[in-house]
């Protein structure tokens, strides 16, 4: 096997996919003294797989505290010997054994009975090159909101924000377009000595779902990887901009700073779902670890607002100031389109136009003006202030030493 991650010689690499409610866990990673979903699933491997010593898990995305799972995929390599065991007299196949026999220990002492808050459902020999963490082309999180009173499900409380305001959902879409795109994102990550705060940012789409389920304000946040607490800090940008405590060209502003901004809020935990881990096929499955393995150094420069400036939403970047606006190149808003354009630094409300993700502007229609670049200082009112000094509506706020309250 390449990519570095060679199975050690007498043992299977077996693919784990997982899903749990993360309310009761300090987070995916082993830590002294704490509950963790790491901690708690080794503990179980390594009894019902009966192993001389505990057994270590590779996951795909180290979720933190409060976070939940629905798709999360891990891996571990077992004894051969072990692995053909585990049947024992029944005729079931080895992974259907292991994932009935982690439901019983997992499941041991819950309340109601057996119905653990993590749970393994799938559990399989992998191909060739597999590696849980560095093969993975992609995660897919979403983050959920409830920014009314009548989308408020006190069973759902645990994995949905009850937001205190109402959100224009149209202007958190349209400012995250701006967001997509390869990009250095250590403006929205905290940071880890010695790790790259580059990322290829694939979707970033807020929409609010039918009534009928649940009337939610949902956010679509797909990647090649993530960095530490890049997700909620994103969408704490998004609040601020849904509020209409900030400009849709802020969170963009924000990235092209290239810092960490005080005055963006991380959201809180339990709203997010890691929601998918997507593979290539099974043939490039070694080749996408091994680049996976090489740090990123350098990304395309971030977007900078600028007074009369042409974007491209989605694209990140700029055309040449005497590009013509009829070049099929441009992406903006026309006549007949549904994305929201920009009017004084926001989107326009219900029946208004929303700029192209793809196509060409018609014949005869005006892009839409783009606003002034968005300064710190320039917005002073009340609830800029109030976001200042940690403020911010919808359980988001700030410790005593001013830092984002993770």
């Amino acid at each position: 096997m390449s990519a570095g991650t060679p199975t050690p010689t007498g043992t299977l690499r077996v693919r784990l996919d997982l899903r749990y409610d993360g309310t009761g866990f300090a987070g995916w990673a082993t830590q002294p003294g704490l509950r963790t979903v790491q901690g708690t699933l080794e503990e179980a491997l390594t009894t019902v797989l009966r192993l001389p010593a505990p057994a270590r898990l590779t996951v795909a995305g180290r979720t933190d505290a409060g976070v939940h799972a629905r798709g999360q995929v891990a891996h571990l390599d077992v004894p051969r010997e072990a692995w053909a065991a585990l049947p024992g007299r029944s005729d079931r196949a080895p992974g259907e054994a292991l994932v009935a026999r982690l439901a019983g220990v997992l499941g041991r002492g819950a309340h109601p009975r057996g119905a653990g808050d993590v749970v393994v459902w799938r559990a399989a020999p992998a191909p060739a090159g597999f590696d849980a963490r560095f093969s993975a082309v992609a995660r897919r999180y979403a983050y959920r909101i409830a920014d009314s009173p009548g989308t408020r499900d006190p069973l759902r409380r645990h994995d949905v924000l009850w937001h205190g305001r109402p959100l224009d959902v149209a202007a958190m879409d349209l400012a995250a377009q701006w967001l997509l795109g390869e990009h250095d994102f250590a403006a929205y990550c905290k940071p880890r000595e010695g790790a790259t705060t580059i990322r290829t940012l694939q979707v970033l789409r807020w929409e609010r779902v039918p009534e009928a389920d649940g009337g939610l304000v949902v956010a679509t946040v797909r990647a090649d990887a993530f960095c530490h607490s890049m997700v909620r800090a994103l969408v704490g940008a998004s609040l601020a901009v849904g509020e209409g405590r900030r400009p849709v060209d802020w969170p963009a502003a924000v990235l092209a700073a290239g810092r960490r901004d005080p005055a963006v809020a991380v959201a809180p935990a339990h709203g997010l779902t890691l929601e998918e881990v997507a593979y290539p096929p099974d043939a490039e499955l070694a080749a996408r670890a091994a680049q996976a393995r090489n740090v990123r150094t350098a990304a395309r420069p971030a977007p900078r607002a600028r007074a009369g400036s042409r974007w491209q939403p989605g694209t990140m970047t700029e055309p040449a100031e005497d590009t013509p606006a009829t070049s099929p190149d441009l992406q903006w808003p026309g006549e007949g389109d549904t994305r929201p354009a920009l009017q004084g630094g926001h989107a326009r409300g219900a029946g208004g136009r929303r700029p192209h993700r793809g196509g060409v502007l018609p014949a005869g229609a005006r892009p839409a003006a783009r606003p002034e670049p968005h300064r710190a200082r320039a917005h002073r009112g009340p609830h800029a202030r109030r976001a200042a000094r940690g403020g911010g509506a919808g359980g988001l706020g700030r410790s005593r030493g001013g830092r984002p309250v993770p």
